[in-house]
């Protein structure tokens, strides 16, 4: 999308900031269809992210997969779920949460850390789609495997880490 400076700014401000807070509402609601729908709304984000990063395919994609399938199986799994077994328990504090938040901050630090560290223009992709020299003689899904590995790496491997929090979450709920 080639949009101008400030709206772009804006946006990526504003999405960022939903972004945000629609994953802490992941985390701190107790109610896990209200979980799941601001799960819905970090995917929407982030899609919208790639279509202003000119990146439809990946946008469609994470639409398609994310949002529209497994959200959505997320929801249903909840919803057939007794309702009532959540609110027995209101502790808030456990032992597992212990452990885990300063695992989980310091993974956070680290992949900041790491990400301000990094010089992301420097990054040279070895093969890039625009050498190959015949294009007509690729069909499309070579040509978007192509894409995938080279232009869209980070991304795909983006959605790929909120893929794996998703079974993640998913199994941890159906232990329950």
């Amino acid at each position: 999308m080639d949009l101008p400076g400030p709206i772009h700014d804006f946006l990526l401000v504003f999405l960022g900031s939903v972004l945000i807070l629609g994953s802490i509402g992941v985390v701190l609601f107790t109610n896990p269809i209200y979980s799941a729908f601001s799960l819905g709304l970090v995917l929407v984000c982030i899609s919208l992210f790639y279509i202003i990063l000119n990146s439809s395919f990946v946008a469609a994609a994470q639409l398609l997969i994310y949002v529209g399938a497994i959200n959505v199986l997320i929801i249903f799994a909840v919803m057939f779920m007794n309702g009532s077994e959540y609110y027995k328990d209101l502790n808030l504090w456990t032992i597992g949460d212990g452990v885990t938040l300063p695992i989980c901050t310091g993974i956070f630090v680290l992949l900041i850390i790491t990400i301000t560290d990094t010089s992301w223009y420097g990054i040279i992709w070895t093969t890039r789609s625009n050498q190959i020299i015949e294009q007509d003689l690729i069909t499309n899904s070579q040509q978007i495997g192509i894409h995938l590995s080279t232009d869209f790496f980070l991304p795909f491997e983006l959605v790929s880490i909120i893929l794996l929090a998703a079974l993640i979450g998913a199994i941890s709920v159906a232990r329950q």
